[in-house]
């Protein structure tokens, strides 16, 4: 009779030891596939040099915008220079220095100033 019981009981061991072993190399199939679906596509050899040139264009307007004369803001009077010509005025600036620092100042106090409230019409 023992014999019977232990064979029965090492069958049913080895049935569980199957489907738990199955169980996880099912999983591991199904996270594989997965990871392969959701991949994101790679940056291709386009894309790339789209954004090589856009990166190109950026910084050649803004090396344009540096040695360049231009209005910031027209409205206000604030104008872009060049930094060499910003340079020659702040050293000649800095010949009277009590004078220059209340013109920087004043300057300062008008770029920054708040635009005006917009005027409510049911006022």
């Amino acid at each position: 009779m023992e014999n019977v019981n232990n064979a029965g009981k090492c069958t049913k061991i080895a049935v569980s030891v199957f489907a738990i072993l199955g169980a996880f190399l099912l999983m591991a199939f199904l996270v594989r596939q997965m990871t392969r679906v959701a991949q994101p596509a790679g940056v291709g050899a386009d894309r790339g040099a789209a954004r090589a040139k856009d990166n190109a264009t950026i910084r050649a307007d803004g090396a344009a915008a540096l040695e360049s004369w231009g209005y910031v803001d027209q409205p206000r009077g604030i104008v872009r220079l060049p930094i060499e010509e910003a340079k020659k005025l702040t050293i000649q600036g800095y010949q009277n220095a009590a004078t220059f620092r209340t013109d920087v100042l004043a300057r300062s106090e008008k770029a920054s100033a708040p635009p005006p409230k917009p005027v409510n019409p049911f006022e």
